[in-house]
């Protein structure tokens, strides 16, 4: 069953018994938890390139590769095991996905070379592939539809909050005790929560609970389209695309950024791989910051024109571009680090727009299929080849000079969403008088 076809809308768990209220909620940090678990697993290494480097005498290119390979394999197979997950069971499916990534993360931690590192972070990738998707998806199916929207963004903005603590927390651990340990306390953590969890939440409680939130409308299976059908959904329009391409170009920046940060701090700041960590965590938390402050301002300056979503978007792109663009050409100092955590705050800023986008050029029967095609050009287009494209450049002329061309790719982001809003207002008329057509009468 796909996150669409979850239907809530009659139910309030208001009604609910006390104990009915406190059990979803439960569900909800649990799940919400193992979310910080994902992106602390993911964003730690970054913390530790610099003692990675020394370790095994390793170029930028194998370290960017350790972090783009586990966004290559979400892209990869987000969507084929957000399928399975929702055949063979949402618990089921969290709990050996969160086990997975954290028995990868310990790999890391017991790796003795870069071969063995590159297989356990792949690893930590395969783990984390579907959690997003099965994750909110599970979290939705338990509460009534007027709470979706927040718990949607309460959910979501978890994976800034792990990426913070895994940067902060991971270069901290390593400062005193090692790298090693860096993974393998997050790694317990991982364990730790999913052994809560499979405990916690169970199918059988989790049904019971639906029943109570959404008894006039339960759960139902959703009408399933051909491969040709949804491709034709997927991809109806010029502007659709666009709104793909644009959003994964638009996220190669700070993808970069959160990966190399902390080595560029280190390298050109002279802070300790500890400090330098921390440090870049705070730039991290700006990003996530960006990305609610961005998407709420669209939708104050799109409540009444929706084709200002698409401006808002390009605007956000365009700062990126510049700001960052003369922050890097600048010599180290307190003014390059304020405009780089201005570029950083507006970096992401287009992840909102272009998800609206997206939700109104597609039909709500397939939003679930939209938003996994949008993650998979999120990944594929920006997060999978940010980290090891900037140290394959980084090798040849200095991470330094690599960062000064990186904020040109925004600009192309821009371009893209540029040529989506021309063409915007005809495509979305087109799809509104189809949607009509197909209203029973």
């Amino acid at each position: 069953m796909y996150l669409h076809d979850i239907k809530l809308e009659t139910g309030n768990i208001d009604s609910a018994p006390a104990i009915s209220r406190t059990y979803a909620w439960t569900v909800f940090a649990l799940t919400l938890g193992l979310l910080l678990s994902d992106y602390m697993s993911r964003q730690v290494l970054n913390a530790v390139f610099p003692l990675l480097k020394a370790a095994w005498n390793l170029s930028d290119t194998q370290l960017g590769s350790l972090s783009s390979v586990v966004a290559l394999m979400v892209g990869i197979l987000t969507f084929p095991l957000s399928v399975l997950a929702d055949r063979w069971g949402r618990t089921n499916s969290i709990v050996l996905m969160a086990g997975l990534w954290s028995l990868a993360t310990l790999g890391c931690a017991i790796s003795t070379n870069y071969g063995e590192m590159l297989a356990a972070r792949a690893f930590v990738g395969l783990g984390e592939a579907a959690y997003g998707s099965v994750g909110v998806a599970l979290v939705l199916s338990i509460f009534p539809s007027h709470l979706r929207s927040t718990l949607t963004g309460a959910f979501m903005a978890g994976g800034a909050f792990g990426s913070v603590l895994g940067m902060a927390l991971g270069g901290s651990i390593a400062a005193h005790l090692g790298w090693r340990w860096s993974f393998g306390l997050i790694a317990a953590f991982g364990i730790l929560l999913v052994i809560v969890y499979r405990i916690v939440v169970t199918e059988k409680r989790l049904a019971r609970l639906r029943a109570k939130v959404s008894v006039e409308a339960p759960c139902r299976p959703g009408v399933r389209l051909s491969f040709r059908l949804l491709m034709q959904g997927l991809f109806a329009s010029r502007s659709v695309v666009c709104a793909y391409v644009g959003s994964g170009l638009h996220l190669f920046v700070p993808a970069a950024l959160f990966a190399w940060m902390p080595s560029y701090l280190n390298r050109y700041y002279s802070m300790a791989p500890g400090s330098a960590a921390v440090a870049a965590s705070g730039f991290v938390l700006l990003t996530g910051v960006g990305m609610v402050a961005c998407g709420m301002l669209t939708d104050r300056i799109s409540k009444t024109v929706p084709i200002r979503k698409w401006l808002t978007a390009i605007v956000y792109c365009l700062v990126s571009f510049a700001v960052l663009g003369i922050a890097f050409r600048l010599h180290a100092g307190p003014l390059q680090l304020v405009l780089i955590g201005v570029g950083m705050f507006v970096s992401a800023g287009a992840s909102g727009p272009s998800g609206a986008m997206v939700a109104n050029l597609t039909p709500s029967s397939i939003h679930a299929s939209a938003f996994a095609t949008l993650t998979l050009a999120n990944n594929l287009l920006g997060l999978a080849p940010a980290a090891v494209l900037t140290g394959f450049i980084a090798d040849r002329i200095g991470l330094l000079g690599t960062l000064q061309i990186v904020p040109i790719v925004p600009l192309i982001g821009a371009a893209a969403f540029f040529a989506g809003k021309r063409t915007y207002a005809k495509d979305l008329g087109r799809i509104n008088e189809a949607r009509d057509k197909a209203m029973p009468k």
